[in-house]
């Protein structure tokens, strides 16, 4: 893939609409996705690749890189906090644990048919499953914390005010 054809597929136009601090934000992202993409690797690792993007650009950028998966037959390893945007872009996806020891939590088997179209995903019983798994792991990993601060909120001795009158 030319350099030119990853400039393209990010969507790099100029000029932009968008105020210059913004535009320097949103071309450095997609510059960095183009320059890895280039590079057409066996093997991609992106950790939050489309976290400063706006929902627009962060959607087209996602459909590109379904795109450019299924035309590279690469593997993507993809770290997201978007519980939708890992039931989209993954085959497999990896729950970690909390904290600075994490470890691996759950691994969900995402089998959802090729080439996936977000818009009929939207309606898919079988999409909004695997939504609800990865959300179900995620409050019962915090669960516990928020259980626990919630008992020591009612066991805190309540401060009252009396009215001299």
């Amino acid at each position: 893939m030319s350099a030119y054809l990853s400039i393209d597929r990010v969507g790099i136009t100029f000029p932009s609409p968008k105020g210059p601090l913004e535009v320097l934000k949103d071309m450095k992202q997609r510059v960095g996705i183009a320059r890895a993409l280039a590079m057409e690797p066996k093997v991609l690792l992106m950790d939050e690749p489309f976290g400063a993007l706006d929902s627009l650009t962060r959607t087209h950028m996602q459909d590109s890189l379904l795109e450019i998966q299924a035309r590279l037959n690469n593997t993507v390893i993809l770290i997201t906090h978007d519980v939708d945007e890992a039931v989209l872009l993954s085959d497999r996806i990896v729950m970690m644990t909390n904290g600075p020891s994490a470890t691996v939590g759950r691994i969900l088997d995402v089998d959802l048919l090729r080439p996936r179209d977000r818009l009929a995903l939207a309606e898919d019983p079988t999409y909004h499953h695997y939504r609800a798994e990865v959300v179900k792991f995620l409050h019962e990993r915090h669960a516990p914390a928020v259980v626990k601060r919630a008992r020591a909120a009612r066991e805190r001795p309540k401060l009252r005010l009396a009215a001299n009158g």
